[in-house]
């Protein structure tokens, strides 16, 4: 498992395989947009954290202060994937990276998820 440090402004990287997708991320392969946000970043963290425990078979780990590691566990093999956000609250937007621990493609699962994510947080904004 991956983790970052919840003091530090940055996820983790994103390594050069394909199963890793990050709003941080330079390449653009592994870019995705991270979450903007309008209302109190305390009502934003708390929407995600409903996204995040409505979503099938994912489990919030880890949580301090701006930072949330959820573990993601596929249907068929149950591989698990680590989710981490990270909010910005001067920049109102929160940092998503989604990220395989097993394998070197996902065949997309990461991004796909990230944008269903997306959707379910936006859908109440």
């Amino acid at each position: 498992m991956l983790a970052m440090s919840p003091t530090s402004a940055d996820l983790p990287p994103c390594p050069a395989s394909p199963n890793c997708v990050s709003s941080q991320a330079g390449n653009s392969g592994q870019r995705v947009e991270p979450f903007a946000f309008t209302m109190h970043p305390d009502k934003a963290l708390a929407r995600l954290k409903q996204v995040l425990q409505e979503a099938p078979r994912t489990t919030i780990v880890a949580e301090e202060g701006s930072y949330l590691h959820a573990e993601a566990r596929s249907f068929l093999f149950r591989f698990v994937d680590d989710v981490e956000f990270k909010m910005d609250t001067d920049n109102r937007v929160i940092h998503v990276r989604s990220a395989s621990r097993t394998g070197f493609s996902d065949l997309g699962v990461n991004r796909r998820r990230v944008e269903r994510l997306r959707r379910a947080f936006n859908d109440t904004q």
